[in-house]
């Protein structure tokens, strides 16, 4: 919720600066999540009349002019601006100025002229076109002719303003507005909270207007009031400035008092022309199967018979707290219109939203919910608005349709079970004030607290939330830490897996590879992308009841889907070198549908692609992640299907197998769009944590210097290198310290169907 810092200063007198004000929210609950200033860097940028221009005696496309910047004084800017004219107001950046974006200004010489700063456009500002009329020029920002000189361009454009970016709870709506952010603001600051003006006067009769609705439990309240427009025309400047504060494009006057309304009242609305109205009806009920309705973004919708439509006599006009129809918009010609206020169940609204993809201001605040008496207030508000500044008449037609009580409603609750849920015991006059200052008016007798809660805090239901927002307010540094009555201080810590994985995470990282999250639930595609076999293990994924996508519908069966995904993302946004690694569960039911829970089982998977990247590397990786715990692993031609026949080895630690280790399949790699060879191993926790040692224990240093032996070894082509090495192993002793493969040959001066190993 994005709140201009002057906007709140209509309702409460702000004493303190907006960098403070974020912390003393931030300490009730509401978290600042950008402390935006709109002026950015720029500094010593003024307002200056032109007094006149001459030709640059030595440039073509030069100008030399002679400026009044008022209390700054005069100056000569040379520019290459040929939208200017004598007796122009411009913004001009004096000598020693920063622009917007962090460029400095100084004085000095063009093609042998001084130039004593420079004239700025829109974009030296940080504005646009929908910032300030006339910044989205090719050229100087022109400003109005009674634009004061000497004054700070940030002043005039609107820049000097601090906008607050609160992120709101869901189970807040009531701020999702200017003035409930202002209560709050009140209540923090202990200052009085100034509700704005909602009083008019009906002074027109307008033509007659008739308001049914036949799904009161979905729209619990609809009103609506006749206006006699004057004229449709751009809006008072300040409207359309807090309309771009806040990140709406301001259309014209009733329509942005519409706007207007939302953002400060957080009340929806909708003007319609009255014309448009056939009979001069309006009807809430439920769409008609295959009913469909162009909305105002000139989208056709098809809807159903859950989702709820605002009818004339004839046919849909708008789509109920979402968005108006494409022709009950406000034109120019329009001389009387209808203002809509209504409170629309949150679910219906929702679900809507979401079946036809459309979201709106409207929708988002409608979902959160809200009071009913809440669109009498709006309406209220709009209607002063528009008589206050001049846009038209009220008139006597209107339309209260209400099937919901509201109002405030009084909650008793004892001081002592406040004081049981907090652990602390807030002073009772320090109760009443902080809940009278929330606009909930609470009284004290024989230790029950009587709270009047006001019609729009339906969040507060029972002595949990009168505690919650006590606390809030008092200050949580009350708040001190203290154990149960009953507990007793135990010695905590990870289990000895918990450990070794995270030695297994250290390992990994210390070799080069960094570790992703990945969801545990894919699709079918990717299932099958990797099931090149069909074998039962990867087939039967057990789907999800609910899922938000065919993406994420079935729980993975196999680390490989996720990681390979991530690896050709990686590769689509030119990352063309990818060492990744995960900590993970695949999850294999013992059948389908489930009986009985999945066997859940604990994998590490890594993959790596890249230049110099290949089937080795990854073994290397693995090499040392074994040595850091003092095993030996062997290597055996085999694998997955999803893995090369002929490039893929199992990986064993004495007889058991722990994982599997290669590059990906060609097909495999297809089917997830990857173009480069990726290698890829798994490690399954289960059987491979029970086989690793601790660290090996701390040796001297030997006596004698080391002895390095070369070994050449003629074998058959069949015979590993991971077989010669174990016997080395074996037959070395306590005295063998290393051995390793450093070459390899195979030629014609070898028996056919032999090599060479040293």
């Amino acid at each position: 919720m994005k709140v201009p810092f002057t906007w709140l200063k209509d309702y409460v007198d702000i004493d303190i600066t907006p960098e403070a004000l974020s912390e003393r929210l931030f300490s009730c609950g509401f978290e600042v999540e950008e402390l935006i200033y709109l002026g950015g860097e720029a500094d010593r940028i003024v307002t200056a009349k032109i007094l006149s221009i001459e030709k640059h005696p030595d440039a073509d496309k030069l100008q030399v002019t002679q400026i009044d910047a008022g209390s700054y004084g005069k100056f000569q800017i040379v520019t290459a601006a040929h939208n200017i004219a004598v007796g122009d107001t411009v913004p001009v950046a004096l000598d020693n100025s920063t622009v917007y974006g962090g460029g400095k200004i100084k004085t000095g010489k063009l093609r042998g002229v001084v130039s004593e700063g420079m004239m700025c456009s829109g974009e030296e500002l940080g504005i646009t076109e929908a910032d300030f009329p006339g910044a989205g020029v090719n050229g100087i920002l022109i400003l109005p002719e009674d634009t004061p000189l000497g004054e700070d361009i940030k002043k005039i454009v609107g820049t000097d303003e601090y906008v607050l970016d609160i992120g709101v709870t869901a189970n807040r709506p009531d701020c999702q507005s200017v003035i409930g952010i202002a209560r709050e603001v009140a209540a923090v600051l202990g200052k009085p909270f100034k509700a704005p003006a909602t009083d008019y006067t009906v002074s027109a009769e307008g033509s007659p207007l008739s308001v049914s609705v036949e799904a009161s439990d979905l729209c619990p309240r609809y009103m609506a009031r006749g206006v006699i427009v004057n004229e449709i025309a751009p809006s008072p400047a300040f409207i359309q400035k807090r309309l771009r504060l806040c990140g709406l494009r301001p259309i014209s006057n009733i329509v942005d008092i519409t706007n207007f309304v939302l953002l400060e009242m957080g009340q929806p609305m909708h003007a319609f022309d009255r014309a448009t109205l056939e009979g001069g009806k309006i009807l809430v009920r439920r769409a008609e199967k295959g009913e469909k309705l162009v909305t105002l973004d000139e989208k056709e919708n098809e809807l159903t018979e859950d989702m709820l439509v605002i009818c004339d006599a004839e046919k849909p006009v708008a789509l109920a707290g979402i968005m108006g129809g494409l022709h009950s918009g406000i034109s120019d010609s329009v001389t009387e219109i209808v203002f809509e206020s209504a409170k629309f169940k949150r679910d219906c609204v929702r679900k809507t939203s979401k079946a036809l993809g459309l979201r709106s201001d409207s929708s988002a605040r409608f979902e959160k919910g809200m009071d009913a008496g809440n669109p009498e207030l709006g309406l209220s508000r709009a209607l002063h608005l528009v008589e206050s500044l001049g846009m038209g008449k009220v008139t006597a037609s209107c339309a209260d349709v209400c099937s919901e009580a509201y109002g405030a409603r009084t909650l008793t609750v004892r001081k002592a079970d406040i004081d049981g849920i907090l652990g602390l015991d807030i002073p009772t006059e320090d109760c009443l004030r902080i809940l009278t200052s929330l606009q909930m008016p609470t009284e004290e007798k024989d230790g029950v607290l009587t709270v009047t809660v006001p019609a729009y805090r339906e969040d507060i239901e029972g002595t949990p939330d009168i505690a919650e927002e006590l606390i809030r307010m008092y200050g949580y540094d009350h708040l001190e830490s203290t154990l149960f009555a009953c507990a007793d201080v135990v010695a905590g810590g990870k289990t000895q897996e918990q450990l070794y994985t995270d030695r297994i995470k250290s390992a990994l990282s210390y070799a080069g590879l960094r570790e992703i999250v990945t969801y545990a639930f894919v699709s079918p595609a990717m299932i099958a992308a990797i099931n090149l076999a069909g074998e039962e293990k990867y087939a039967n994924a057990v789907p999800i009841v609910n899922p938000l996508s065919e993406d994420i519908s079935v729980m993975r069966t196999s680390m490989a889907p996720g990681m390979l995904q991530t690896v050709a993302l990686n590769l689509s946004r030119k990352n063309e070198t990818v060492r990744v690694f995960e900590i993970g569960r695949t999850f294999i039911p013992k059948a389908l549908p489930l009986t009985e829970l999945p066997t859940e089982n604990e994998t590490v998977a890594m993959a790596v692609t890249g230049e110099g990247e290949d089937f080795f590397t990854l073994k290397g990786v693995l090499e040392y992640m074994f040595e850091d715990f003092g095993v030996s692993a062997q290597y055996q031609v085999g694998g997955e299907a999803f893995l090369h026949p002929n490039k893929s080895a199992e990986i064993f630690v004495g007889k058991v197998k722990v994982g599997v280790l290669g590059e990906i399949h060609p097909d495999t790699a297809r089917a997830m769009d990857i173009k480069k060879r990726v290698y890829y191993a798994e490690l399954y926790l289960k059987e491979l944590l029970p086989l690793l040692l601790p660290k090996t224990p701390y040796r001297n240093i030997p006596k004698f210097p080391a002895i390095a032996r070369d070994l050449a070894l003629v074998a058959d082509k069949e015979v590993t290198n991971g077989s010669i090495l174990a016997v080395l192993k074996k037959k070395g002793g306590a005295f063998l310290e290393d051995v390793r493969l450093f070459d390899l040959y195979e030629g014609d001066k070898l028996p056919e169907g032999k090599k060479s190993l040293a």
